[in-house]
């Protein structure tokens, strides 16, 4: 397992050095998170090595990876609006910029290779790499590969997928099933469900439930639960409900202080609202429910149903056909959600089921051997 990095120490590279890494990608939390328990395994075996990420202007990994200590450089770029053709109007131009702006990022740090995790910002640095015969890694989190990807695996040196039949995507010689890379605070965590509850103000001895959609927040879950809060009152259940920037401010008005409920926009310590939660409610993007996997925690799917090749449904189901999970489509979130929770919340066999077999898709060590067959390819 990873440990976390010294921030207090410069990952920063400054200097010009044939072991520079660029880790390219982001947008959502399940590009980010995985690009960053990367980075940490290759600087826990090879502390020496700069890293630097490459993401795109505006987006959150220009956030969330200086906090982690490395440094990242933004590219001006965007993807596709498929709802609205007039802004992509200027979508050619942000791509041609960018590989432009590539070029100049890798004249000033020459790396050795590159690694992309997703996410548009990806697709320039890694065509750039492959122009130069830099080795290129990919890792698809999900069991329906990108566009973006596939293309770009014809050419690169490694691919990692969480899961097997990704031949259908990529070359099969190429293909490393590895999982996906989970942050170890999550990985390793010890935290007794008292110590948590006791984090978000809650009691320990009552049924809890986690409910998560992202970043931006998912509305059919989070209408749903609004819709039905008073029965998680009255069924003396508590809920730990992270709603997302959008409309936050209504869900919060909604709660109002109910004893019950924790509510914010995002919660910074997963490990803590996992570690609460008896329960949760998730979409099921890859890496959510490789999270989930790992923290043995009965789910109830509610799959973005406008993801690419709706993805999501195939990444729930893959569990539901194991016993592992439970499912909710989308478009009956407000009439089934609330009650099919609250009837998981009472039934402990079923919890303890559940439990029992999605603990046994976990794949643990995605991080180290992504680093390990990566750094193979140093300046060889």
């Amino acid at each position: 397992m990873t440990t976390a990095i010294d921030t207090t120490k410069s990952t920063t590279p400054t200097e010009l050095s044939e072991g520079c890494i660029v880790i390219a990608g982001g947008g959502t939390g399940g590009h980010i998170f995985p690009a960053i328990a990367i980075a940490n395994a290759i600087k826990k075996l090879r502390p020496e090595i700069s890293i630097l990420f490459i993401g795109a202007k505006g987006k959150m990994e220009m956030e969330k990876v200086p906090q982690a200590g490395y440094e990242i450089k933004g590219l001006t770029i965007a993807g596709l609006n498929r709802t609205s053709v007039l802004k992509n109007i200027s979508l050619p131009f942000k791509i041609l910029a960018s590989f432009f702006q590539v070029k100049s990022i890798f004249k000033k740090y020459k790396p050795s290779l590159v690694i992309g995790v997703g996410g548009y910002s990806s697709f320039p640095v890694l065509r750039y790499a492959q122009a130069k015969s830099i080795p290129t890694f990919i890792h698809e989190s999900n069991s329906f590969a990108g566009k973006s990807n596939i293309a770009l695996g014809k050419k690169a040196t490694k691919i990692f997928v969480a899961t097997d039949g990704m031949e259908k995507f990529f070359p099969s010689s190429k293909i490393i099933i590895s999982g996906n890379p989970v942050r170890s605070v999550i990985a390793n965590a010890t935290i007794n469900k008292s110590e948590a509850a006791a984090f978000f103000g809650l009691d320990a001895t009552k049924q809890t439930i986690l409910i998560v959609g992202g970043s931006l927040g998912a509305k059919s879950i989070n209408d749903a639960i609004v819709q039905h809060i008073h029965l998680f009152a009255e069924k003396n259940i508590q809920l730990i409900w992270q709603t997302g920037k959008t409309n936050s401010t209504h869900y919060t008005a909604v709660v109002n202080a109910k004893e019950n409920i924790w509510i914010g926009q995002f919660i910074t310590q997963m490990e803590m609202a996992y570690a609460a939660a008896d329960i949760v409610i998730s979409r099921a993007g890859a890496m959510a429910v490789t999270e989930l996997c790992i923290v043995g925690k009965p789910t109830i799917f509610v799959p973005y149903p406008f993801a690419a090749e709706d993805h999501q449904t195939a990444n729930a189901m893959a569990l539901v056909n194991k016993d592992a999970a439970l499912v909710v489509k989308d478009k009956n979130a407000n009439i089934m959600l609330a009650n099919k929770a609250i009837e998981l919340a009472t039934d402990i066999d079923l919890q303890q089921k559940l439990k029992k077999n999605i603990q046994k898709l976990a794949k643990n060590n995605a991080d180290e051997l992504i680093a390990t067959t990566v750094l193979q390819y140093l300046n060889k």
